[in-house]
């Protein structure tokens, strides 16, 4: 028996690999499995030290909403928590009372605990917690009691008497829960027998048994200079050797200034000797050109993406041999955002390369696709890469085209080259760009009338946005001294033509996402 594995069901939420990852952070494997591969063979799920049951978009009341066989999962007497859904599930099948509720409850929420338990130990009898839900459980099944409630919900959290099975309503595993990751530390303390010695370079062995199974000669690995992608080529390397792994960086005509030495200087103080650089910023931009559309930007950025590859793995394949592969930095943001990651999550938005999945002559290989960017940046420094790389701020694939609102154009990209340098300096003199998740200027579509040099303008808005996050998941506008952004906003005013008018972004994600298109 695998004592240390817990399994997580994911019923949809967006939020289901952050629970992993917060429990991989504890010291604790995780796998994420589905309600219907549960169902349809539980004896293989057996082998867990213990049990968590996400949240998920749909209702427990719905007959279409995801199910899973309850009294097979607590006959296994291993420890359950249930999150958000799963809270309500756990009532539903048990025989607890779900309605839905009069209001939904969004946002963070002042939390009691209404009775000692082992999941609340060394925590305040008050906290704020992350709610996000609409159904409410209002009665508990029996041999449960209520450990916790709020203004809106009076079952906020219940647990068993005799076994060791407990839900809440709200989210442990994000930011915005005080608290959160003691609860989680609390049921693997508490209610499994789990061993804790799981790290991020364990990620290694389970990339090695993938390429091994997919029988790997040679790959090719899309490379931008950020942490993700070159911790694949890194992990890559190690693994099948340099002769082995090709590492492609492209340039889009959607880089940002410094974007292209700097990733050509890195890949060579990395020593990769297969490193190669191409120019497409044409080709690039002639498909972009006159695109409005979010949506169609990233989507026709993906296509040309990947036939940029198949004419680069065709030129190289004379003198290589065939490739096969294609390797890239995805993670699992990505891929949740997408609605890639859950067969029962929303879209939000196709990243670049999540786009790829489509018609397409390579296998990809995706080493970091349950991983989120603090687990990269522990990998990062593991395998001693530069200490720059570890707090280099997430850069989309797109690039500067979806921080253009609107048609993309030349001058529009030399304005938002110029602004980002900006805020990228200032951010760095104030020593505020190591504590960000992200800074960044956006180009919008509208323009507004303003005065320079005693003459009218007529000229674009720029909405900065700076913003505070874990895992990317969710994420604050940071509360940024004025002084700084009124010297931001002088120096983009000053120095950028085109520009009259600087806006601040104060939305959170969610609602808002970080990127805004």
């Amino acid at each position: 028996m695998n004592e240390s594995k817990i399994y997580i069901i994911d019923f949809g939420s967006q939020y289901t690999h952050l629970i992993g990852q917060k429990i991989r952070l504890l010291g604790v494997y995780t796998e994420i499995i589905y309600p219907d591969d549960f169902n349809s063979n539980p004896d293989k799920y057996s082998d867990g030290c213990g049990y968590i049951l996400s949240g998920g978009p749909k209702s427990v009341l719905s007959t279409d909403s995801p199910d899973i066989d309850l009294d097979i999962l607590i006959s296994y007497n291993k420890p359950v928590l249930g999150i958000c859904y799963g809270h309500q599930l756990i009532a539903y099948k048990l025989g607890g009372k779900v309605i839905k509720g009069e209001s939904g409850e969004y946002g963070p929420t002042l939390f009691n605990t209404s009775f000692s338990s082992k999941l609340f130990d060394n925590i305040p009898k008050k906290f704020r917690v992350w709610m996000s839900h609409w159904d409410t459980v209002i009665n508990p099944p029996e041999g449960f009691r209520v450990i916790g409630n709020t203004e809106y919900t009076k079952v906020a959290a219940m647990e068993h008497v005799k076994y060791p099975i407990a839900s809440i309503q709200f989210h442990p595993e994000v930011k915005h829960t005080d608290y959160g990751i003691e609860i989680l530390k609390n049921f693997i303390m508490h209610y499994t027998k789990c061993n804790r010695g799981w790290r991020p370079t364990r990620v290694i062995d389970n990339v090695k048994k993938e390429l091994e199974k997919l029988k790997v000669d040679k790959v090719l690995v899309g490379v931008s200079g950020g942490i993700d992608s070159t911790v694949t080529a890194v992990i890559l390397r190690n693994i099948l050797g340099d002769d082995k792994v090709f590492p492609i960086f492209i340039d889009t005509g959607l880089l940002r200034i410094g974007d292209r030495e700097w990733t050509i200087n890195l890949f060579s103080r990395l020593g990769f000797k297969n490193f190669i650089f191409i120019d497409k910023s044409n080709y690039f931009l002639s498909k972009l050109n006159r695109v409005s559309s979010p949506e169609a930007k990233r989507r026709i950025f993906a296509d040309t993406y990947i036939k940029v590859f198949e004419e680069i793995a065709s030129g190289l394949e004379k003198l290589h041999g065939n490739f096969r592969f294609l390797a890239q930095g995805t993670l699992y943001p990505d891929r949740i955002e997408s609605g890639a990651a859950s067969r029962y999550a929303d879209k939000i938005k196709s990243h670049h390369n999540v786009a790829i999945y489509g018609k397409h002559r390579f296998i990809l290989i995706e080493p970091l696709k349950d991983l989120y960017k603090n687990e990269v940046r522990m990998l990062a420094r593991e395998l001693g890469l530069p200490e720059e790389l570890y707090y280099r701020h997430p850069f989309p694939g797109p690039g500067l085209a979806i921080r253009i609102i609107g048609p993309i154009s030349k001058k529009k990209l030399n304005i938002l080259r110029m602004a980002d340098k900006i805020v990228e300096e200032e951010m760095i003199k104030s020593g505020l760009y190591k504590e960000s998740w992200q800074a960044f200027p956006v180009l919008l579509s509208l323009k507004s009338v303003g005065i320079k040099g005693d003459e009218r303008s007529y000229e674009y808005m720029i909405a900065l946005r700076i913003v505070e996050s874990e895992d990317a998941m969710t994420a604050s506008y940071m509360k940024i001294d004025w002084n700084i952004l009124d010297k931001i906003s002088r120096r983009i005013l000053n120095e950028v033509k085109g520009v009259n008018r600087v806006l601040y972004d104060i939305s959170n994600k969610p609602p808002a996402t970080i990127e805004f298109e």
